[in-house]
């Protein structure tokens, strides 16, 4: 894991800069297409998988999902990093969520430091859907 947060949390944002934010959601966005799965229950595994902490449903409406990402990797991020990014993740589920709904979709994350967790939100809009 050390490794992981080397490039993630120390080189790429030294490479990105002031772009990281965007880039990183793009990033994840395209991963998820390189990547696609067939549930909401497939990606929230990916999250483990991909050694990004425990992704779970914490809130289901029609057109939206809150997220809760925790775990020890998420815990570790959050107490070293001064303004920690979860883009990646946040562009990752939205890709999924696009690809599994059919209609575009949006994410974006808030980091809770004190409770060491980052709630993600994801909607989409059933009136836009993709290809129109």
């Amino acid at each position: 894991m050390f490794a992981y947060e080397l490039l993630r949390d120390v080189l790429i944002p030294d490479l990105l800069g002031d772009d990281i934010f965007e880039i990183s959601y793009w990033a994840g966005k395209s991963l998820a297409r390189k990547f696609p799965l067939l549930s909401i229950d497939e990606a929230l595994a990916f999250f483990s998988e991909a050694g990004w902490g425990h992704l779970r449903i914490v809130h289901e409406k029609r057109n939206e999902y809150k997220l809760e990402l925790s775990g020890s990797i998420v815990q570790r991020r959050l107490q070293m990093n001064s303004q920690p990014c979860f883009r990646l993740e946040s562009g990752f589920i939205a890709e999924q969520v696009q690809t599994l709904k059919q209609a575009v979709a949006e994410a974006f994350e808030e980091i809770n430091k004190k409770q060491l967790k980052v709630m993600i939100t994801v909607r989409w809009d059933e009136k836009d859907p993709l290809g129109s």
